[in-house]
């Protein structure tokens, strides 16, 4: 419900905006934007002395005139200069525009009457406000001051009967109650004591709700809330001690008497239950012939996406640490190697942690502190198993693919050194008595010189059974040292031929000196009988101060090259620097010997002769290339056959073929893979190179420079597209080429020190091992997770089809770049040509030449006429 005089209020409110927002003289106003600076000075504040209610502000026009003098062109009101001051009256209306409807937030009225027009609705307004108060009332004639609002009666719409609904209202008479006491009792004297409640009467009493069934009560509606909460309970509990005592049980078990057990068998309760599950039997059997009930389907239904990484188990593992207080002190792990037959144990060369000029001063320390390859063993990692004595410390050494008690190294010296460790081998397998038997000859032998008997548990050493000549060896440490595989053999002239020892008699070694030896541990053959004589005499004379006999004494301190290669470079004169070598050959023999060595029948080395090239084939299928990683970082592709002089008659090694500057620093690992026999890793400064034999345009993945130095590469030996870099900040990137190329899939730091050498290790197909040595002398075994040993059925294949597109992308690469190569030649020509040709003639020299020609067959044609006597001469006449 509402009445007359809101409405009539509604519609004075709403006059004067409607007048003001149109006024009778639009062009007399200017509509502007004042600053917070200028509504200070001249006090109208937007919303605080001009409002909605209240939007008319009077400025005086000299207050105007003097801010356009003091801050000119600052000043809001100069656009408005001249108006301003043709203004005839003393006082300008500024109006306060909150709806916007001139486009800004204030206007200025720029005349008189229409400042009129806009003061007079407000005056009404004014005026019949007072007239509601008092009938006889005169309007404010101050047009800026802003009015008291008058208190109105309340005019209910509705809304009260609301309220009185919630009112809460008496529906009854309220209950009185009275309570009173006995008169006697006031003022009385009162005693307190105690007494039990329950036994004395009226001392308790209980108010007990009850139904009342006179009348009920029907809950219409209601108003109920709920909150979800976590039960929570709290309870303790203890134990109560008691005191221990002991106490002991013995079981005995029941038998049957032999009476018993012969009635049993001969029941008819036994026999009609064997008849009945007979057939149930057989055919639980048979079906565990036929399939394995404890095989996992789950674990292979998840290989293919558990390879890709699904399990959570990606870091390797540390399984064991080695190191020696004694031998490992103050020295480093130059090489590892693990062997080939015994599983669980490794071998590792310790070299003096030096420079060359502590080594040179030095000297004299060095000889009394020799230099070993120690053998441990998983059984006891706290002593080493076996150590081998060594002249120098060694860089390089290589378990015999076709007799693993063979060992050979590579010195600093350059000298190159074998061992037989057939004597030890039942301790290296964990069999003492084998090794203390052989500890017990050495023993008998030293005893013998006057030296004191060793103990059993002692840790034996091992001397050496050949050293190479000194003059005729390296001159250079050597960095590297192979055996050739037993299938083949090179003749002096490099020509591989057949091999009918069928063990591996020749090795290859390279050391910084710019050549590649291959050594022979057969014996020359002889000239003649005399020479035989006098090596048997000589065989005498030598003897075994271990007391076991030296199949390779005929090469001791004589032992020569049987050829040299040298590596001349391609451009200039001077030699490559070898640092590292990798051959190609056939490896399945070498994979069958070394895993099965019961098979290879072991021949004594001392009886095998070097035979004549004429008696033996040649061997056509094998590649005679091979790849060089040099000490300036380069990669050598050259072949080791000899040509021979046709004018002195002597042998010397080609030019390489081909060569690559690749690395920033010395190449220290030159590997193939153990999938791939083409595809070849390096690594040497700060990057690494993954190659492809026959691919002569460049490495097929070259990776960026890294923050540290690449010491060490290794490629798995489970997974085909998986490899190991070691850093020399003691960290090991794995890198997984399925997955990521930018980048190695995980980082792991396993030492303080410089990783010195990787090699990897397959215990069994559960348990896949990465041995990783440092700088310090600290040999590390990490077990390697299932996620970087479980390959798919399709990543060898899917790598290959990598190694492929690397492929066409490298020689897509060459012909734009041969593409581009040929563009720039032609147009350096068209430049040339363009240089040598006369510069082209604008058309006002082309006028000129042409008057020129034109003046000059005039003068002729003239000098003609004249000789003619057809022209007479003007000058005469």
């Amino acid at each position: 419900m509402s009445s007359k005089r809101p409405k009539s209020k509604d519609k004075k409110n709403d006059a004067p905006a409607e007048t003001a927002a149109d006024p009778a003289h639009p062009e007399s106003i200017f509509p502007m934007v004042l600053t917070s600076a200028t509504q200070e000075l001249f006090a109208c504040r937007a919303d605080e002395d001009v409002t909605g209610d209240s939007p008319y502000k009077l400025l005086r026009k000299e207050d105007i005139i003097q801010d356009m003098k003091m801050r000119a062109a600052i000043s809001d009101f100069s656009p408005i200069k001249q108006t301003v001051l043709d203004y005839p009256g003393d006082e300008l209306l500024l109006v306060f525009d909150r709806d916007f409807t001139y486009g800004q937030s204030f206007y200025l009225v720029l005349t008189v009457e229409a400042m009129e027009q806009i003061l007079k609705p407000a005056e009404l307004e004014s005026g019949a406000g007072a007239g509601e108060q008092a009938q006889e009332g005169d309007s404010d004639e101050d047009v800026g001051m802003v009015t008291t609002p008058v208190s109105q009666p309340w005019v209910p719409l509705g809304s009260d009967r609301e309220v009185e609904d919630e009112i809460f209202t008496d529906s009854r008479p309220r209950l009185k109650y009275r309570i009173s006491r006995v008169r006697r009792e006031f003022g009385a004297p009162i005693s307190f004591s105690d007494r039990n409640a329950l036994e004395t009467k009226d001392a308790f009493m209980e108010c007990v709700s009850y139904e009342d069934k006179r009348f009920s009560l029907k809950e219409m509606e209601g108003s109920r809330g709920a909150q979800a909460i976590p039960d929570a309970q709290t309870a303790s509990t203890q134990t109560k001690w008691t005191y221990p005592k002991n106490m002991c049980t013995q079981y005995e078990p029941r038998q049957f008497s032999e009476e018993e057990k012969e009635n049993c068998l001969k029941s008819e309760n036994l026999k009609n239950f064997v008849q009945s599950v007979a057939i149930r039997f057989e055919l639980a059997i048979q079906q565990n012939e036929i399939m394995d009930v404890f095989f996992d389907d789950w674990a292979s239904l998840s290989e293919e996406d558990g390879s890709l990484g699904g399990k959570a188990d990606t870091h390797l593992k540390e399984y064991q640490s080695f190191t020696d207080l004694h031998h490992s002190k103050e020295k480093t792990i130059s090489y590892i190697n693990w062997h080939p037959t015994i599983s669980g144990v490794i071998a590792v060369a310790m070299a003096e942690r030096l420079t060359f000029e502590e080594r040179v001063g030095g000297a004299n320390k060095l000889v009394l502190n020799p230099s070993l390859i120690l053998f441990w063993s998983f059984s006891d990692p706290i002593n080493p198993q076996l150590m081998l004595e060594c002249p120098d410390d060694i860089f390089s050494f290589e378990f015999c693919l076709s007799d693993p008690n063979i060992i050979v190294g590579g010195c600093m010296n350059g000298q190159v050194v074998l061992w037989d460790i057939s004597a030890h081998v039942d301790r290296l397998q964990g069999t003492r008595g084998g090794g203390g038997g052989g500890g017990k000859n050495m023993t008998n032998d030293t005893g013998a010189y006057g030296f004191e008997e060793k103990n059993e548990n002692e840790t034996p050493m091992v001397r050496y059974c050949a050293v190479s000549s000194i003059d005729s060896g390296h001159k250079a440490p050597i960095t590297d040292i192979q055996w050739l595989p037993e299938s083949f053999e090179l003749s002096r002239q490099g020509v591989p031929l057949e091999n009918k020892t069928g063990v591996c008699v020749q090795i290859v070694t390279c050391a910084p000196d710019c050549s590649v030896l291959v050594w022979d541990i057969r014996l020359a053959k002889f000239g003649s009988h005399e020479d035989e004589r006098k090596h048997k005499a000589e065989e005498k004379v030598h003897y075994n101060p271990n007391g076991a006999s030296n199949p390779f004494k005929h090469l001791d301190l004589c032992w020569k090259p049987l050829m040299k290669v040298t590596l001349p470079k391609i451009d200039s004169s001077g030699e490559y620097s070898p640092f590292k070598i990798c051959m190609r050959h056939n490896t399945t023999d070498i994979q069958v010997a070394t895993l099965h060595p019961e098979k290879v029948e072991v021949p004594d080395y001392s009886m095998l002769r070097i035979p004549s090239p004429k008696q033996l084939k040649t061997v056509d299928d094998i590649c005679t290339m091979f790849y060089v990683g040099t000490e300036d970082g380069e990669i050598v592709y050259t072949d080791w056959k000899l040509e021979k002089d046709h004018e002195s008659g002597k042998l010397f090694s080609r030019k390489p073929t081909h060569r690559y500057v690749t690395h920033d620093g010395s190449v220290n690992t030159v590997r193939r893979s153990p999938f791939f026999e083409d595809i070849l890793l390096t690594v040497g400064g700060w990057r690494f190179a993954i190659w492809k034999e026959g691919v002569m345009n460049g490495p097929i993945f070259l990776s960026h420079y890294s923050q540290t130095r690449c010491t060490r590469g290794c490629w798995s030996a489970s997974r085909p597209s998986v490899f190991f870099i070691g850093k020399e900040d003691g960290c090991v990137e794995i890198w997984d080429l399925l997955e990521k190329t930018h980048e190695p899939s995980q980082v792991q730091t396993i030492s303080t020190a410089r990783v010195t050498s990787i090699k990897p290790w397959i215990i069994s197909s559960k348990q896949h091992l990465l041995a990783i040595s440092d700088h310090f002398g600290t040999l590390h075994i990490l077990e390697i997770p299932w996620t970087l040993r479980s390959t798919s059925a399709s990543e060898k294949q899917n790598i290959r089809k990598y190694f492929d597109k690397e492929v066409e992308r490298l020689i897509y690469f060459e012909k734009r770049q041969e593409m581009r190569d040929q563009e720039k030649k032609e147009r350096e020509a068209e430049e040339q040509r363009l240089k040598a040709q006369p510069p082209e003639k604008n058309q006002e020299q082309l006028e000129e030449e042409a008057a020129r020609a034109y003046e000059e067959y005039l003068s002729m044609e003239k000098s003609i006429l004249k000789d003619m006597g057809l022209l007479e001469d003007q000058s005469v006449i």
